[in-house]
């Protein structure tokens, strides 16, 4: 039987409101059919978790996070992600598709959405402090997504969700040092997103700083005052994650995913990847694949 990770797709238990849902924490492990949610799994789909109770871990693309009483882990969809559930763990889970999220750009600026789910810039935990009142529009949003009065249901399901995306991103404005007004950010968004797009074809920084119109001294002194690497270390980090990604869910044998990645030789990249993560691919799968 194959051990490959699950990709999770968007699957609302209710089917009154398209593209969100808003579920507790706990009721997780009733509605996972098909998954083991403490076991590692792909979302296809966006998704706060807010934990009101008790202390436990959140495995976020192969790191463990520390989670307690108002933590809120904020998952993108691409993301691997796993529960580690507890007896007194509780809170809720907001699941939303990026159609659903792409219709808040008319309420949200676009800096609002790339902030909450940067995970290179940023950590994808938030400790929420209690006089925020973050929880009580959570117990809200819960509320008025069962509520059995249809009048409205999606402007106010909408207006809650909007509330509750701004005051998360106003926490993370309080609580981590970036770099909203720096110049240097916009630079960086594109240089992700050629990275993106061209990643399978060069890893050379000189052509991504080419295509920013600017020189590589340049690129890497951007990559250095927004996220304190080079732009090579930028470029390695995203393949290694994409690597680590298809390594754990598909059938993919590293030799297919060798050319997948734009290498030209299989040992190229099981050296390129043992020097990034001490482990060959094959060693790798094995380990997340228990």
């Amino acid at each position: 039987m194959s051990q490959d990770i699950p990709a999770i797709e968007f699957q609302s238990g209710y089917d009154k409101l398209d593209g969100i849902e808003i579920l507790r924490l706990e009721d997780i492990l009733v509605r996972s059919h098909d998954h083991y949610p403490e076991q590692p799994h792909q979302t296809a789909f966006y998704a706060f978790f807010l934990y009101t109770n008790g202390n436990t871990r959140h495995l976020i693309d192969f790191v463990s996070h520390d989670v307690q009483k108002n933590s809120l882990v904020c998952i993108r969809k691409g993301q691997v992600n796993a529960f580690r559930f507890a007896e007194n763990v509780k809170g809720y889970a907001i699941l939303f598709t990026q159609s659903y999220f792409e219709k808040q750009f008319k309420i949200l600026p676009e800096s609002i959405i790339f902030r909450l789910f940067a995970s290179q810039l940023f950590s994808p935990m938030i400790q929420i402090p209690q006089d925020k009142n973050v929880v009580s529009y959570f117990d809200l949003l819960f509320q008025e997504f069962y509520n059995a009065d249809q009048t409205h249901k999606e402007t106010i399901v909408r207006g809650l969700f909007t509330i509750i995306v701004s005051k998360i991103e106003q926490l993370r404005n309080q609580q981590i040092e970036y770099k909203t007004a720096s110049k240097y950010l916009y630079l960086f968004i594109q240089f992700e997103n050629l990275i993106k797009h061209h990643f399978t074809t060069t890893r050379n920084a000189d052509f991504y700083a080419k295509s920013l119109g600017i020189t590589y001294k340049h690129l890497n002194h951007i990559c250095k005052e927004v996220i304190q690497k080079t732009a090579k270390q930028c470029i390695d980090d995203f393949i290694i994650l994409e690597a680590k990604r298809n390594l754990i869910n598909s059938g993919i044998k590293s030799t297919e995913l060798t050319y997948q990645l734009g290498f030209t030789e299989s040992t190229n990249f099981v050296k390129y990847f043992k020097k990034h993560t001490g482990l060959t691919p094959n060693q790798f799968k094995k380990l997340h694949s228990k």
